[in-house]
């Protein structure tokens, strides 16, 4: 059995909706299955700390988490193009996987939500791609075979699955933005079965 690691951060539920789409998709390919993790907020006040456990949702992701997958499926919403704070502290704290080249040849892809069409989308996409890429993982995008790329009125790239909340953030994930992400996780399952094998 084949696990991918989905691990994301939501504030307001968007990118959970998504990550449970994309496991979805991953959990679609026989012999594959996802394990959604998340992290906590960060807070801007040193003293304060979060427990352990989540009160509700999927449990906080350990670099183990990271180390056991055999792939990946990252997720943040948008900080003025830029992946969100906690998923950036989370990364911060790999460097004894980059160390040791223990999340090397493993295949991730990437997914964000923001406010706007144009909030930075696909720059906050590149962004989670860069530390990816110094972990030494392979990273697979959203090909153009998928038709609701070419005629998404909502969110999709090429980079990796998005959606657009709007500006008071209630906009569901909309029809294409689901098969979207159902696509870029059955993708990434296929290719992680092909490279475990």
């Amino acid at each position: 059995m084949a696990t991918i690691l989905v691990l994301y951060y939501s504030r307001y539920g968007a990118v959970k909706q998504m990550a449970q789409f994309i496991a979805r998709g991953i959990e679609s390919i026989p012999g594959v299955e996802a394990r959604l993790r998340t992290v906590p907020s960060v807070s801007p006040v040193s003293e304060q700390t979060k427990p352990s456990v989540p009160d509700s949702g999927a449990p906080y992701a350990t670099l183990e988490d990271l180390k056991e997958c055999d792939g990946l499926a990252l997720g943040s919403p948008t900080r003025f193009g830029n992946m969100a704070a906690p998923m950036k502290h989370f990364i911060d704290t790999t460097s004894s996987l980059w160390l040791s080249g223990q999340l090397v040849n493993k295949p991730a892809a990437v997914f964000s939500s923001t406010a706007s069409l144009h909030g930075g989308q696909e720059t906050t996409l590149l962004s989670m791609m860069l530390p990816l890429f110094h972990l030494g993982f392979i990273l697979l995008g959203v090909p153009y075979t998928e038709p609701d790329l070419n005629t998404t009125k909502t969110g999709g790239t090429p980079y990796g699955a998005t959606h657009v909340t709007g500006p008071d953030g209630k906009n569901p994930v909309s029809e294409e933005e689901q098969r979207l992400c159902f696509a870029m996780g059955k993708r990434l399952a296929e290719i992680t079965i092909k490279l475990k094998s």
